[in-house]
């Protein structure tokens, strides 16, 4: 793996210094701007609905980041990857674009993103619709987007169960009967050690009537690949025999192509009532992985078979908002579908296995020879369908005593196939009606969640508010279908799962029988409590109280106990504040946070994902941002986040018994159990977020002979983390070492057109987003992947608006 020269994490730790010093805080960028024609020297004011009601960013008591279109664009953000360096309190583990698990403030126990893991801490919305998936995050390119929401905490009350640790919105721009608008963008880019992309994209808004308005949106992008599949060999240790990867060797192997569209409409009924509907769709093709072997060298792999997904996605939704007497009402009711279909190289599996157990010995063709060459892939087709409705009912903002309160259902199904294949595996081996396969899933899950929830405010006086909220909620969660071995593998191998643990065959969908049908439900409540006092016009602090919950669900190994809901009590003081007519912005919050019972994923034998509720974890944390216009030409603006994220109880190994001390039943050494086996002690770090995150941003604006000309330069550090919880598998795949990454931009624009020049990662930093391993990491942890930074990248971007 590449070392960067250590100026570059000295520069991080300065400017970490700096903004911990200056803010006394760290957290979400709201990011200042004052007009590049120099008319205006404030901060701009953003309008946010964090709280499902449109209000002034500085009057909402609570720690939000809003990153409005300006913004977006000045830091050409077009993905995920983009945005998230500039939302402090947000982590995240990604093997690839659409694979990523997002946290919050260090509410994360570095769990995988298995179809049959834990549902998300963290909710991801498309405007009011959530689209949180279990398999991971959408990453849905970002254009024609009026802002980014990133509301950290507790949400639990007016955002529901996938909003454990907060909540992250994309707002896109509605149509406007104000009059026609049009735009379109096209750029290019190359990366060191990488190939070129390209993205086209444009919009437009046609007023149907006084009444109507039509927003089209649409998009094409290809992301160069910057891995390399470099010639490697492997030798089987039962068989003896060499394979080689000589058909599989390319030079950046992972490109991404993405094609989008939106179409929006918004009717105005009447005076009162307002219809807004929206379709959107996105289809992304991926080839090659993500992430690299520093065993074979910086940005290269060996990687045997081929590897490629194709990830589609759309939605549909719909918004009435109206008034009833004085009261505001909307319905929003949403269809979420999503289909992704992967092939993946699972030579590790096979290689270490074999290695380590000679699990080769086992893999035979149909004359009962072992394999001398027992290539493993894996074969998934999941398929997501979600829908939701929401009603609810606000009174006017202006009342002494306001409220929100409503109603809300949603139903997700997953229906999951993984197709584990061992080429030249004998079919009699395999389970009845698949041919060649090792190991087959084929289930269903369904996730149900319903909730009754309200918020109420009432002024005490023209300072002091209080608010307090509740939720309450009932889900029911289901695993249905067969996982495991053919029967005659079964017999062999002594195992109990897979068609030995059938009972009457009867045929689900495709698979042999169904060996787990099982079903979790509970009901609770969430609450939320917060004090408001206003200082001045411009200035108020905030205490709140708010608790979250994930609900729980069925291991997928049927003889494991199902997992339970897990909590989240947070204790958050925060301010809000303008200073020197506006030139200066200061919000910042301090917390502590209490897990109980996280539910925390891992592989355990065969590899197949185990959910344990693991004990207590605290995060002390504190977060926030400044902003300030030094003159109507120079703006800087500066975010970080601290957590101090940790067990408060040792975590022992065995699902059945998370608590300690008790013993591992395979040591005969320990007959009198007695020893206590802890993976993890208590203090551990929690994995991926780091101790402290940080970002600053500085843009000048000026005169260019006709042009409006500006000149732009972002830093971004990162602190050390971990992927993993456990201490011998953090060892195993090792640290994720602190990064500074630098984006410079320049351009020009006048009348409508637009011209930048940009660099991404100036210092081509190696940075470690994710590291992990193909399969059980004390199996195939010799083979370490780890997920980089994109390399350094040149851009250019033209664009015109009408």
């Amino acid at each position: 793996m590449t070392t960067k020269p250590t100026t570059a994490a000295r520069a991080g730790r300065t400017l970490t210094a700096g903004l911990l010093a200056g803010t006394m805080l760290a957290g979400a960028p709201i990011i200042a701007h004052a007009a590049d024609s120099g008319e205006s020297a404030t901060v701009a004011e953003v309008i946010v609905t964090a709280q499902k009601r449109e209000e002034n960013l500085q009057k909402v008591s609570a720690s939000v980041i809003a990153l409005d279109s300006r913004t977006l664009t000045q830091r050409n953000v077009a993905d995920f990857q983009d945005y998230v360096k500039y939302l402090p309190s947000v982590s995240f583990q990604s093997t690839a674009p659409g694979s990523t698990n997002i946290t919050m403030r260090g509410v994360a126990s570095g769990e995988n993103s298995n179809h049959s893991g834990p549902l998300p801490t963290v909710g991801l919305y498309l405007d009011d619709q959530s689209v949180t998936t279990i398999g991971g995050a959408l990453d849905v390119h970002v254009y024609d987007v009026a802002r980014i929401e990133s509301l950290a905490g507790p949400q639990g009350t007016l955002w529901g169960a996938s909003a454990e640790s907060g909540v992250v919105r994309i707002i896109t721009n509605k149509p406007n009967t104000a009059g026609f608008q049009a735009g379109y963008d096209v750029s290019g880019n190359t990366m060191d050690k990488g190939s070129q992309g390209y993205t086209a994209e444009g919009f437009v808004n046609v007023p149907v009537s006084e009444k109507a308005a039509v927003r089209l949106v649409g998009w094409a992008t290809h992301d160069g690949g910057f891995i390399d599949n470099v010639p490697g060999t492997r030798t089987f240790a039962t068989s003896g025999a060499t394979i080689d990867n000589a058909s599989q060797v390319k030079k950046n192997f992972n490109p991404v192509d993405t094609v989008g569209a939106r179409a929006a409409l918004k009717v105005d009924l009447n005076d009162v009532w307002t219809v807004n509907a929206q379709v959107l769709g996105q289809d992304q093709w991926q080839k090659g992985v993500f992430g690299y072997e520093p065993s074979v060298g910086d940005l290269q792999v060996n990687q045997f078979q081929p590897d490629r997904s194709h990830d589609r996605f759309y939605q549909a939704a719909a918004t009435v908002t109206g008034k009833v007497a004085k009261y505001d009402l909307t319905y929003t009711s949403g269809y979420f579908q999503r289909a992704i279909d992967t092939l993946s190289d699972y030579t590790d599996y096979s290689f270490w296995y074999d290695q380590i157990h000679g699990s080769g010995a086992y893999w035979t063709d149909s004359s009962g020879n072992v394999l001398a060459k027992p290539l493993q892939a894996i074969t998934g087709h999941d398929r997501f369908d979600k829908s939701s409705n929401e009603i609810r009912i606000a009174s006017p903002k202006t009342d002494r005593l306001r409220f929100v309160a409503g109603l809300f259902e949603q139903r997700q199904t997953h229906w999951i196939i993984q197709d584990y294949t061992i080429h030249g595996f004998d079919p009699g081996l395999s389970p009845t009606g698949w041919p060649g396969t090792i190991w087959l899933t084929d289930q269903m899950r369904i996730d149900r969640d319903q909730a009754a929830f309200g918020e109420a405010s009432f002024d005490v006086t023209d300072k002091l508010t209080v608010t307090g909220g509740v939720r309450a909620y009932h889900y029911k969660n289901s695993l249905k279908g067969f996982f495991g071995y053919g029967a005659a593998y079964d017999s062999l191998i002594g195992s109990t799962s897979g068609e030995a643990g059938c009972g009457a065959f009867v045929s689900y969908r495709g698979a042999p029988c169904i060996n787990l049908n099982k079903a979790v439900e509970d009901s609770g409540q969430t609450y939320k409590g917060d004090l408001t006092y206003k200082l001045t016009d411009s200035k108020l602090i905030y205490a709140t109280y708010a608790t979250g919950y994930r609900p729980g669900g069925v291991n997928r190994y049927g003889a494991l106990p199902p997992y339970a809901a897990d909590h989240l009590t947070s204790y958050e003081v925060g301010w809000k504040t303008s200073w020197f007519d506006k030139k200066v912005r200061f919000n910042g919050a301090v917390y502590e946070e209490n897990w109980k019972d996280f539910q925390f994923s891992f592989l355990g034998a065969n590899s197949l994902t185990q959910v344990a509720n693991a004990p207590q974890a605290k995060i002390y944390g504190f977060e926030g941002d400044v902003a300030w216009v030094v003159t109507p030409h120079l703006t800087l603006s500066a975010a970080g986040a601290y957590n101090d994220a940790s067990l408060t109880e040792k975590f022992c190994s065995r699902i059945e018994a998370p608590t300690c001390p008790y013993t591992d039943p395979t040591d005969p050494t320990d007959k009198n159990h007695k020893n206590s086996v802890v993976v993890a002690p208590e203090g551990q770090q929690l994995p991926v977020t780091p101790k402290v995150k940080a970002n600053a941003t500085a843009r000048y604006t000026f005169d260019l002979m006709s042009w409006d000309a500006h000149a732009q330069a972002s830093v971004v550090y990162s602190d050390t983390s971990w992927s993993e919880l456990r201490t011998v598998e953090r060892n195993i795949i090792g640290q994720l070492p602190a990064y500074t990454l630098v984006d410079l931009s320049f351009g020009v624009d006048k009348g409508g057109k637009s011209l930048e020049f940009y660099v991404k990662n100036l210092g081509d930093e190696r940075a470690n987003l994710t590291r992990y391993a193909e399969c059980t990491t004390q199996v195939c942890g010799g083979s370490t992947y780890v997920v980089p930074e994109r390399p350094r990248q040149f851009g250019v971007r033209f664009g015109q608006k009408f």
